[in-house]
């Protein structure tokens, strides 16, 4: 028998079974098609054999990185969503798609990652909270650096104008993009009818962590819960494809058992991790120490003999 496809990807919360919307619709879409995948839910990019997550290992094409590249290859394996779709039905997927990229995609990432408040008091802290120490102090800055580069990509040179008028313009389309797919889903089951098709997997991963999270500014989500079909959706999935697998809240001891199979965390790279951590924590310990004043270099006149005790001292520290 084939060695199953492995996924490594964000680790569920907020009640999802992925924090990551990339993640959460690799997730869905499998759960859509029945693609046997191997899942490691992990709160360490490093314990990805690529480094980031979503990342998906394959014994076809290697190592998959890009949420779309993996969706590509499980429909070359015949996992396809959009097998029974029509060319009209075809065109509105990407249609729709590029308008949650264009519309909606940007204001999720100011509000998860940019704006003040949310990024303190819910996105940071949960970030904090579920990565192992020490890696907590420093990963969730580089991710928030990440997703404003990212959003600094998507606005372009508007960026460089007034930030205020663009906030409240992005806003307001997106707010127009919710609406738009509240009317297009109208009463239906899914948004092509009674079967699950990618759109739906990309729309999900969307909403689901507007809807779920608690945000402590939460404009854009007063609107969606307005939306009540859009809040049916969302629940409906969950319960029809993830009834047993929503996230809990992050814990400093994760537990392990062997019932959890494949969604359980696992530790592929342990020897690595291990390793990257020691140095992470002892390029750490030397900084503080030398910003605290603990450690200080010496200059003494040229050609001066003596004892080196400071150099003896980094030398200690760096053996134990």
């Amino acid at each position: 028998m084939a060695a199953p496809m492995e996924l490594f990807c964000w680790a569920g919360g907020w009640g999802l079974p992925s924090v990551d919307p990339d993640c959460l619709a690799v997730l869905t879409y499998a759960r859509f098609t029945g693609a046997p995948l191997k899942v490691h839910k992990v709160t360490n990019p490093w314990r990805s054999p690529s480094g980031c997550l979503p990342a998906l290992k394959t014994k076809e094409e290697g190592v998959l990185s890009q949420m779309h590249q993996i969706i590509t290859h499980l429909r070359k394996q015949k996992y396809n969503a959009d097998y029974d779709l029509s060319a009209r039905q075809g065109a509105d997927t990407l249609a729709f798609v590029s308008l949650l990229e264009e519309k909606l995609l940007p204001v999720l990432i100011h509000m998860f990652w940019v704006d003040a408040k949310n990024y303190v008091e819910h996105t940071r802290k949960w970030y904090a909270e579920a990565i192992p120490f020490p890696l907590n102090f420093f990963l969730p800055n580089r991710m928030h650096k990440q997703h404003l580069e990212r959003l600094q990509l998507i606005w372009g040179d508007s960026c460089l104008e007034d930030e205020e008028e663009l906030e409240k313009e992005m806003y307001r389309e997106a707010r127009e993009c919710l609406t738009l797919l509240s009317q297009r889903l109208g009463d239906q089951k899914f948004f092509f009818g009674d079967s699950p098709a990618s759109l739906d997997a990309f729309v999900f991963s969307h909403l689901a962590p507007l809807l779920k999270a608690k945000l402590p500014n939460g404009k854009l989500q007063q609107h969606l819960k307005s939306l009540q079909n859009l809040c049916d959706y969302c629940s409906s999935i969950l319960s029809l494809y993830f009834p047993w697998d929503g996230g809990d809240a992050p814990s400093s001891t994760p537990k392990t058992s062997a019932s959890e199979g494949t969604e359980s965390e696992e530790e592929p790279y342990k020897r690595r991790n291990q390793i990257l951590s020691v140095l992470v924590g002892l390029v750490a310990m030397i900084g503080y120490a030398f910003l605290s004043g603990i450690i200080s270099i010496q200059r003494g006149p040229p050609g001066a003999a003596g004892p080196r005790p400071i150099a003896m001292e980094e030398e200690e520290e760096e053996e134990e």
